[in-house]
């Protein structure tokens, strides 16, 4: 007989619940969760030697090991978040440091030029309004800053992020970012700009905030601060009960490689290089363009006054402004908008004005590049993942084209960046999803959107919350809001007391300061659960398994294009007297040739993959003479042929016909209907086995 859950609460149960209770706020009190120093703690996820003075943490309980019932492992994962921005930008833009071997009030002050009253915080006025002017002390006041809508101030102090960690966190994902016009632009610098530079800087120092903390648990390697470098790796960190830091970049030129006047400044040899690099420094994801257009990428433009200033940005770092064109699908680009941004606009050339856009035109002009598509397939070759936030829907378009080609799963969107409209091919190809750190009923409401994509797909959910990253964050839904988050509450995996955090002499409390720096993430998550309801939250700390789950899955990626190198033969072939348009060019594993038709209807293309094989997948890359209607057959001796796949809307680019896997030896792409003038003309035809 099984009793419902109001008639087990008897009175003596709820007695015991209440003396339980009360002990472990207590706990949540004590000495353990204030992050005094040497012994102050009595197991392993206790440090032995915490600095003195220093914030506490005010959470009390064992942060939780291990995996579920069925091997998974559990806990949220941030996957965007700016560790080390205080060191990019010219290294004065973000005021204060994670961490500091001079201490918490060496950590957390405010820059130089902001004393006495902040009158010289520019980057303040600019982002915040009013006059900039705020008290500039941090420790041990912190009467204006950290705070939810201050985008100058350091948020990711290490204890915070440490509160973060103990309140269920398991993944965090540190993203190396920078920008050269903008500390070239900014009043403020102790440094040079180069991006490049700054990246591998933020680098070295979450290296050492990893030594920093391994300090306090008693040696390299005890600290719960992990950097990793493979999903195995992360996966064996979570289960000691720690977190999982994974290095990424978001920069606007990587490798160098701006443009200026549509002219790349880079190469692939600049590419291959720098990805090297950036792999040995131990980064797994990348954006490929952020916030400019580059050497490789368009961008998903900025709005109103931000997008203006940043357009003024793109102007004096490519001498062209953004390019606006009508969409061709759904999915388009942030509108710009025509709002002023006069600080901004004084930085142009006398006579240069930026220019005004259609209402009807929301796609930028610029896709993903010859370059960029060389930088995505060294990516994938060293398997690492593609954020695709920031790219303009016609780069994005192209890059999803390219990673289902190749069932390539490492896709990200980290913060919320990306048409809505993608969200079901990202999650089809096994990439991940992590949304804005919204309000708590805003981030609610779009995470119940996509629910049933992610219950189809069995993905779990991320949050990005982008800290340091000039973003703002969720303010306080105020004390008198009839559902407010109650100090101290329990942690999502029911093992830790949560109370109010204290820094020096100030207490934060989501309810009314909001989401003011990192060590509020748990508090917020609490105030998604009170708003929201469990399921949210049930969906979120199912987030590192899926994390983990699209990074495991571009490690052991490995597919064999049967096509490569095969005999080929077609219909008809293009003569001309300075190149070869021959079958064999489709399968020479060379974009840079094409095998290309005579004008006229039916044509067609036949791959010999010299033996039977297992067929089920067959990809193919379209120069502009595409084919609007055309099957794709297959056969075990050439003769009899049996249609697979099939289409009467082709639209070129890079199309991938999937369908039940068969055996065949040869494979045919009839072309029934051009969709040009042209022939057909296909620069690659690849074979697959799935």
């Amino acid at each position: 007989m099984t009793l419902s859950r109001r008639s087990q609460r008897s009175p003596g149960r709820l007695r015991v619940l209440a003396v339980l209770s009360s002990l472990l706020t207590l706990l949540a009190l004590g000495p353990a969760s204030a992050g005094t120093p040497a012994g102050a703690g009595t197991g392993w996820w206790d440090p032995v030697a915490r600095p003195a003075p220093d914030s506490r943490v005010d959470v009390a309980g064992e942060p939780f090991k291990g995996t579920d019932s069925e091997g998974r492992v559990r806990g949220f994962v941030d996957a965007h978040d700016h560790l080390m921005s205080n060191e990019a930008f010219g290294g004065r833009l973000i005021c204060g440091k994670p961490f500091s071997e001079l201490g918490v009030a060496d950590a957390l002050k405010d820059c130089p030029e902001h004393y006495p009253d902040g009158s010289l915080a520019v980057f303040d006025f600019i982002t915040k309004g009013g006059d900039g002017r705020h008290d500039p002390n941090g420790w041990p006041t912190f009467k204006d800053w950290p705070a939810h809508d201050s985008l100058t101030h350091q948020q990711n102090y290490y204890a915070w992020v440490e509160r973060a960690w103990r309140g269920g966190q398991r993944v965090l994902v540190n993203d190396l970012v920078t920008n050269g016009v903008i500390c070239s632009v900014y009043f403020f610098k102790d440094r040079g700009c180069d991006e490049m530079t700054s990246i591998r800087l933020q680098a070295r120092k979450t290296y050492e905030m990893q030594a920093y903390v391994d300090r306090m648990y008693g040696g390299p390697g005890k600290g719960w601060f992990r950097i990793v470098t493979d999903s195995g790796q992360a996966r064996a960190v979570i289960e000691q009960g720690k977190m999982a830091v994974v290095l990424g970049v978001e920069t606007s030129e990587p490798f160098g490689c701006k443009q200026i006047l549509d002219v790349p400044q880079c190469d692939r040899a600049d590419i291959d290089r720098g990805l090297d690099e950036l792999h040995a420094l131990g980064v797994r994801s990348m954006f490929l363009c952020h916030k400019f257009d580059n050497a490789l990428c368009g961008v998903r433009f900025d709005s109103g006054t931000l997008g203006t200033a940043i357009n003024v940005g793109q102007f004096l770092s490519t001498g062209t402004f953004w390019k606006t064109e009508k969409c061709t699908g759904p999915q388009a680009d942030n509108p710009i908008g025509l709002a002023a941004a006069p600080e901004a606009e004084k930085k142009l050339p006398p006579g240069v004005t930026v220019p005004s856009y259609a209402a009807d035109a929301r796609c930028n002009t610029r896709g993903l590049t010859a370059l960029g598509e060389y930088a995505l397939r060294g990516m994938m070759q060293r398997k690492m993942m593609i954020e695709i936030d920031h790219m303009s829907v016609k780069a994005t378009g192209r890059v999803l084209d390219v990673l289902e080609s190749e069932s390539y799963p490492g896709v990200l969107s980290s913060h919320s960046w990306m048409d809505m409209d993608w969200t079901e091919r990202v999650y089809r190809l096994g990439g991940f999803i992590a949304q804005y750190m919204h309000g708590a009923e805003a981030f609610t409401a779009e995470a119940r959107r996509t629910d049933a994509l992610r219950e189809k797909y069995g993905a779990g959910y991320g949050y990005g919350t982008d800290m340091n990253g000039v973003g703002g964050w969720p303010a306080p839904r105020g004390a008198d809001t009839p559902n407010p988050v109650r100090y101290p509450f329990r942690s999502a995996d029911g093992g830790s007391f949560l109370d109010r955090q204290t820094t020096g002499e100030r207490t934060w409390d989501i309810n009314t300061d909001g989401a003011a720096h990192y060590g509020l993430v748990p508090d917020w998550l609490e105030d998604i659960r009170v708003t929201g309801g469990q399921d949210v939250i049930d969906d979120l700390f199912r987030g590192a398994e899926s994390y983990l789950a699209t990074w495991g899955g571009s490690e052991r990626h490995h597919v064999r294009n049967l096509a490569a190198g095969s005999s080929a033969s077609a219909s008809t072939s293009e003569w001309n007297p300075f190149t070869s348009y021959a079958p064999g060019r489709a399968v020479d594993g060379d974009p840079g040739t094409r095998w290309a038709s005579d004008w006229r209807d039916p044509q067609w293309l036949r791959v010999d993959l010299g033996a039977t094989h297992t067929v089920g997948r067959v990809t193919l890359d379209w120069e502009r003479a595409y084919g609007r209607a055309y099957r794709v057959e297959v056969s075990s001796d050439g003769t009899d042929w049996r249609t697979v796949w099939s289409t009467t809307a082709g639209d070129g680019g890079l199309d991938t016909a999937r369908f039940t896997a068969v055996p065949a030896r040869f494979v045919r792409v009839m072309g029934l209907e051009r969709g040009t003038g042209w022939g057909y003309s296909l620069r690659e035809v690849g074979v697959y086995g799935r």
